[in-house]
């Protein structure tokens, strides 16, 4: 009785109900975006399937005490760069995009879990980096190739969207890791002179296209609403539609209709925003924001500077999915193709995203045993 009221005291209940909350709430919207889809409707009950696969591997995550994967980072991450090399091999791809890997029944896509992965060895490596003062821009060459590596193999595929949260994670954690702001200088101008050769030499066709579409939207050109422009407007008059309170579930007509495109994937938020309107919107997008201010409190309490790195990691990782993602959505950011985590559907997500609020369910608990 000890050890269950000790473990009942330890376990985190708010970032179990808040990310719980979000997961139960994306289960719902799926079935409303996919009653759209014919015979694809059933893709809601794939999610619960990925969702309990999650919350298994959630629960192996938090069952091995966090200094475990400290100990075994490099080969951590090394199997994830080996799995990305195999995508290359032995990958199928879709929509002009090499991102995944066959399983048996399923499909894995590696880059997903590399972002995880990728945290864990910068973590690693900061937990060992005995400097205390601010990081100068010598300081970042080795967390800049332990990023590069993984970063420039994903930015083949093409996947860009997973290769710019890669960026922002490692940004993030440098920052918030006493980077001087020279240094940070340093880094944002080595990401912007990489553009062009980015644009040129790893962007698809489809990928500028969209790019020059926003550009052009920002320069008040209206984008071609048949072409390029076509996900953008779809999702801004479901999300305009949906007024103070929505439509509705199931009574989303830009969805039931079948204006949206991706709704299931990468729009999901526009469906939703669609049938609950605007205060809907704001208990989704709450509760991410809550899970993102708890992840730095966590990382706060924490015990060692691995943890707190990593709490940091999980932390951007959902943070910058979720605001790229929405932006996305309502017409801030160009379409780059970014899950919103737990509520899009989508199987590595689903299940890079459990693992990571594993990590913190461990983290935080962990804080009461040493």
């Amino acid at each position: 009785m000890a050890l269950v009221r000790s473990f009942r005291d330890q376990f985190d209940w708010p970032l179990f109900v808040a990310a719980s909350a979000i997961a139960v709430l994306g289960v719902i919207n799926l079935y409303s975006a996919s009653s759209a889809l014919g015979a694809q409707s059933d893709v809601y009950l794939t999610q619960i399937y990925w969702l309990t696969l999650g919350a298994v591997a959630a629960i192996f995550v938090v069952a091995v005490d966090y200094r475990a994967y400290e100990r075994n980072a490099w080969v951590i991450y090394g199997g994830g760069v080996v799995l990305l090399v195999l995508v290359f091999l032995l990958g199928r791809s879709i929509r002009g995009s090499t991102r995944w890997i066959s399983l048996g029944g399923f499909s894995l896509q590696p880059s997903e879990l590399m972002k995880l992965f990728l945290i864990v060895a910068l973590a690693k490596y900061l937990h060992h980096d005995p400097k205390q003062d601010g990081r100068t821009r010598k300081d970042l060459v080795v967390p800049g190739l332990i990023l590069a590596v993984p970063m420039g193999l994903i930015l083949l595929q093409p996947d860009l969207g997973t290769a710019l949260i890669c960026a922002f994670i490692f940004g993030t954690i440098m920052v918030l890791t006493n980077l001087k702001l020279r240094s940070l200088a340093t880094l944002a101008a080595f990401f912007i002179a990489s553009a062009p050769a980015t644009w040129f030499y790893l962007l698809k066709d489809y990928q500028k296209e969209r790019i020059t579409a926003y550009l052009d939207r920002l320069q008040g050109n209206e984008a071609d609403i048949l072409d390029t422009g076509w996900h953008t407007h779809q999702s801004l008059v479901a999300i305009g539609s949906g007024g103070l309170t929505g439509k509705g579930l199931l009574r989303g007509t830009q969805n039931q209709l079948r204006f949206l495109p991706d709704q299931h994937s990468d729009f999901p938020f526009a469906v939703w925003a669609e049938e609950h309107g605007f205060l809907g919107s704001a208990l989704v997008l709450g509760l991410y924001l809550f899970i993102v201010l708890w992840g730095l409190k966590i990382a706060s309490q924490a015990k060692d500077r691995f943890g707190a790195v990593c709490s940091v990691g999980v932390s951007a990782m959902i943070f910058w999915q979720a605001m790229i993602n929405v932006g996305m959505v309502s017409g801030l950011l160009p379409v780059v193709g970014m899950t919103l985590p737990l509520f899009s559907y989508g199987g590595s997500s689903v299940l890079t995203t459990m693992m990571g609020l594993g990590l913190l369910m461990n983290i935080s608990m962990r804080r009461f045993n040493y």
